[in-house]
């Protein structure tokens, strides 16, 4: 399985393969540290352990679970860490502060935000698991989206773009909720095809579900998800990890569509298909039965 972060922390790894083994209260210890890197470093371990929702006492379990003396341990590895890599906080100096019209500052720091994590995804590391996922997709058969609530848009969104790549008997197929086909789209899938879900926390069960039947089916399964411990990580072959937070109420998808859109480029570029004519023969095709709006003479 791959896997990558927007921003890794030294001991990623070792908490993924241990994950699966660590009593409850360890697991969400692990996941705020896997999901947080930074604050590890910047943080004390009162506040991380607030943070996370668990005692402070949990989070030096989860140092000693890892072989380290204690949480401090950990702490200067992460701090380290951000030293050598020159990371620090995104963008716009005054962040926070409403300098004349708040409005103008709040657009800003959304912005800066949503361009950071954009941005990051195309770091060798992640890019090289984007390329990954991009070969099983151009493999495919059948390419099916999957997605829920805010997912569902993202899913769509893959389906029409890689629509321009389907032709012969290659089918490119939304399941599920809303405008999509419904899950017995899947009945006949397998080794052949792939399956893209979409899935950020809290995960829907029906993607999780939908997710690991395709799996058992054989169907490759390429993930977007929020955290290398997400239930969809676990299942996917391909994972592709993007950051949900955003400096507002919501959770952002910016990063899952454009994560799609990596997805699309790279496939494209492996295809025989031509997609560029697919996309010009089509809009012409719409054009002719008046699907777009035409100014009046």
């Amino acid at each position: 399985m791959g896997y990558f972060r927007m921003e890794q922390g030294p001991l990623a790894e070792l908490l993924v393969e241990r994950f699966e083994n660590m009593p409850p209260q360890l697991r969400v210890a692990a996941r705020f540290v896997l999901d947080h890197p930074k604050d590890v470093a910047l943080m004390s371990m009162r506040e991380q352990a607030h943070q996370a929702g668990v005692s402070h006492s949990t989070m030096m379990r989860l140092a000693r679970w890892l072989g380290l003396e204690g949480y401090e341990d950990m702490r200067s590895l992460y701090a380290r860490a951000l030293r050598e890599t020159g990371a620090g906080e995104p963008a716009r100096q005054g962040m926070g502060q409403d300098d004349g019209d708040p409005g103008y500052s709040t657009a800003g720091v959304v912005a800066d935000t949503l361009a950071a994590q954009i941005s990051s995804l195309g770091e060798y590391g992640n890019a090289s698991q984007f390329v990954a996922a991009a070969e099983l997709l151009a493999r495919s058969r059948n390419l099916f989206g999957l997605g829920s609530r805010s997912g569902y848009p993202v899913a769509n969104h893959f389906v029409h773009i890689m629509s321009f790549l389907a032709g012969g008997d290659r089918k490119v197929t939304l399941v599920g909720e809303m405008g999509g086909h419904g899950l017995d789209a899947l009945q006949g899938a397998g080794r052949d095809d792939v399956l893209l879900a979409v899935g950020m926390s809290p995960y829907e069960r029906t993607t999780i579900d939908v997710a690991r039947q395709s799996a058992r089916q054989g169907v490759g399964v390429v993930a977007i998800t929020d955290s290398s411990v997400s239930p969809l990580a676990r299942i996917a072959r391909e994972t592709i990890i993007v950051t949900a937070n955003s400096q507002s109420f919501f959770r952002s998808m910016a990063p899952a569509f454009a994560a799609v859109e990596i997805l699309a480029a790279l496939t494209a570029a492996q295809s025989e298909v031509n997609a560029a004519e697919r996309v010009r023969q089509s809009e012409e095709q719409l054009a002719a039965f008046g699907i777009y709006w035409k100014p009046p003479r």
